[in-house]
């Protein structure tokens, strides 16, 4: 046997080989066809391991959850029930240059001038000198006829003392004497004092301490907005520009951390909200409002001679808190992160100090502004603005001087703004 093997090799001959041993040696193989499905289940990562396999079977079961959310309610709770340390963007701050910051962490273009739509509106003069005498009676209202308990306002409580009244009592009357030329502002609603928030995630970070170290981690962001007012209508305003049209200008990208701003970290409830619930019909935003707070009133920045900071307060305002309405707006209609947009929103803003007015726009096009799905998106928001304007120069002895008729012009061609079937 095998001594017989061995001695075959040396000598350099052939094995013997016998076709038995080769019919012994093959397999028969199976003739029927493969089942068209598995017979058994794919073996799936555990949901509690600490691989990288199981985080990513976490993330993918809880946007499945996301998607198949019965209602908005609910969609909007289990985006925002991670609660973690994020940063909090105030509408006003006091951050040299805050409008770039506020464009990257929004994705934001800025673009000066106001659209074609806005501005095509045609206003006859005769609209004009009823409403004028409306204004000049708002603002004399405040500044002359009406006698206050507080003769002089405490500190940094002036515009609270003059501005928010004024600003309330001009909106009341000037949508309830323009609801003639526009039946859409007869169908609105007029907040007084809302609240809108919005939550979001846009980019990433490596937790640096604590037990979660050395994980990467969305970095969370939250704007809590407190308009003076603002007009909520029951259909959408049309698009400035189609949803996937290129415009110049390019987003600023900032390098550093939020909190080189600076930004500030805390933690508590993620809040979306417009001002109303999901279930109101008026759930799309019009126009918001602002009034600009004391400490960022014109003459102090002249004074601590930051007078190129001005414009850059009003145009961060008008990116923070209207990404934060539209934003919100989209997100009452099913979208988010994951899911992005399949039509702009679009909104409006007046910010003004009292005296000056400055006029933006805002359309949304993208929500997808997270790591893992801005990868390959070419969308940008929009928003566009014109410098602030003085409404008048003077109010003496119970008289408006100098008062301001483009500024009155742009604020009705705001107003009239509306869809194209009412």
């Amino acid at each position: 046997g095998t001594y017989r093997k061995m001695a075959a090799r040396r000598a350099g001959g052939a094995i013997p080989f016998t076709v038995r041993g080769s019919l012994l040696g093959c397999r028969v193989l199976h003739t029927e066809s493969a089942p068209d499905s598995p017979l058994y289940p794919p073996v799936l990562p555990s949901l509690t391991a600490c691989s990288k396999a199981s985080a990513r079977r976490r993330a993918e079961e809880y946007r499945q959850k996301i998607h198949a959310a019965p209602t908005i309610t609910e969609k909007l709770r289990l985006f925002t029930k991670v609660q973690r340390l994020k940063f909090v963007l105030p509408p006003q701050t006091f951050a040299l240059d805050a409008d770039r910051w506020y464009q990257s962490f929004t994705k934001t273009v800025f673009l000066p001038g106001l659209p074609e739509s806005v501005v095509c509106e045609q206003v006859e003069a005769e609209v004009l000198s009823d409403l004028r005498s409306s204004v000049c009676h708002a603002l004399l209202q405040e500044h002359f006829y009406l006698k206050k308990k507080m003769k002089k306002p405490l500190a940094f409580a002036q515009q609270k003392h003059y501005g928010t009244p004024f600003l309330n009592n001009l909106m009341s009357t000037l949508t309830a004497l323009l609801g003639k030329r526009n039946p859409f502002l007869k169908d609105s609603i007029l907040d007084i004092g809302p609240e809108v928030n919005f939550y979001w995630l846009r980019g990433e970070r490596v937790v640096p301490r604590g037990h979660r170290r050395r994980k990467v981690e969305p970095i969370q962001f939250q704007i809590d907005d407190n308009p003076v007012c603002q007009i909520r209508v029951p259909k959408q305003l049309p698009e400035f520009v189609p949803l996937e049209s290129s415009v110049p200008g390019e987003v600023p990208v900032i390098k550093h951390s939020p909190d080189k701003m600076p930004l500030f970290k805390r933690q508590y409830e993620n809040k979306i909200f417009i001002g109303t619930k999901p279930e109101d019909p008026y759930c799309y935003g019009h126009t918001q409002f602002h009034l600009m707070c004391d400490k960022m009133k014109r003459d102090r920045l002249l004074k601590a001679k930051l007078q190129d900071q001005i414009e850059i307060h009003y145009r961060a305002n008008a990116v923070v808190s209207l990404f934060a309405w539209t934003g919100a707006q989209a997100m009452y209609q099913g979208f988010w992160n994951h899911a992005d947009v399949t039509r702009p929103f679009v909104s409006q803003a007046v910010i003004c100090d009292g005296k000056y007015f400055a006029f933006f726009c805002y359309q949304l096009n993208t929500l997808a502004l997270s790591a893992e799905t801005d990868v390959n998106n070419s969308r940008r928001n929009i928003c566009w603005g014109v410098e602030s304007m003085p409404l008048y120069e003077t109010i003496e002895d119970g008289d408006v001087k100098g008062f301001n008729d483009e500024v009155l012009k742009q604020l009705v061609q705001f107003l009239l703004n509306r869809p194209d079937q009412v």
